[in-house]
C-alpha cells in the first residue's frame, strides 16, 4: 500500500503524493480522480493499458497519457481483434506517427501481445476473467513495492504464453492502475471512492 505522504493541489483535497509530479495539469489529476485504481473488467481498456504500460518503459506516464489519444488513434482503439492482423505497413505507419512513442520493439511488441491475447481469450473465454484470477490478497501488497508474488506470477505466466514488455514491475503498475488492488494512499480523497467500487465489483468468472 502507498505511503501516509500526499500531494495538497490548489482545490485543498488532497491526494496521492505521485500527482504532485504533474502539478498543474488537470489532464493528470483527472486521471488519477477518474480512473486510476477503479477496477476495470473491459477487455479492450485492460488490452490498451497493457500496451500502454509497456509503452512507458523507461519514460514517465504523464508522456503516455498526454499521448493515448494519438496511441488509440493508431492501434485502432485497442480492438485487440483488429490489432492483431496488424502488419509489416502498420508498423511503418506507426514509426511515421509523431503523436506516439516511434520505437519499433515496442510497436511490434503491441501486436505480438494482441495475437496473443486473441489466443488466450479463446481459451479462457475473456481476458478480464484471467486478468482477475491474479487478483492479489491484501497481504501481497507490501509498502514501497514495485512488484510483488501477484505481480511476478502474472508476468511469468504472460511471458510463459509469449507476451512481451510483461514484466513483473510494469504488471505491479497494471495492476495498480486497473483496480486489483487499492494502493491510493490513505490521506488521499479517492482511496475512499476506490474501496467502494471494490466492494460494489464482481470480478470476472
Amino acid at each position: 500500500m502507498s505511503e501516509d505522504l500526499h500531494y495538497l493541489p490548489a482545490d485543498g483535497r488532497p491526494r496521492c503524493r505521485w500527482c504532485a509530479a504533474a502539478a498543474g495539469d488537470e489532464g493528470y489529476l483527472r486521471y488519477h480522480d477518474l480512473e486510476w485504481g477503479f477496477p476495470v473488467a473491459d477487455d479492450r481498456r485492460l488490452f490498451e493499458k497493457l500496451s500502454l504500460e509497456g509503452f512507458q518503459s523507461g519514460l514517465s506516464w504523464r508522456t503516455i497519457l498526454n499521448k493515448r489519444e494519438a496511441f488509440r488513434a493508431g492501434f485502432a482503439g485497442f480492438d485487440f481483434k483488429q490489432v492483431a492482423r496488424f502488419g509489416e505497413r502498420d508498423v511503418e505507419r506507426l514509426l511515421q506517427d509523431a503523436g506516439i512513442v516511434r520505437h519499433r520493439g515496442k510497436i511490434e511488441a503491441v501486436i505480438n501481445n494482441a495475437q496473443r491475447c486473441v489466443e488466450l481469450v479463446a481459451e479462457q473465454g475473456s481476458l478480464a476473467r484471467y486478468i482477475w484470477s491474479f487478483e492479489p490478497q491484501a497481504l501481497d501488497a507490501p509498502a514501497h513495492a514495485t512488484e510483488t508474488e501477484a505481480s511476478r506470477a502474472l508476468s511469468r505466466d504472460l511471458k510463459k504464453r509469449g507476451w512481451k514488455f510483461v514484466g513483473p514491475t510494469t504488471m505491479y503498475a497494471f495492476m495498480q492502475a486497473m483496480g486489483l488492488l487499492n494502493d491510493h494512499a490513505p490521506a488521499c480523497v479517492i482511496r475512499a471512492e476506490v474501496e467502494k467500487a471494490r466492494r460494489l465489483f464482481t470480478p470476472p468468472g
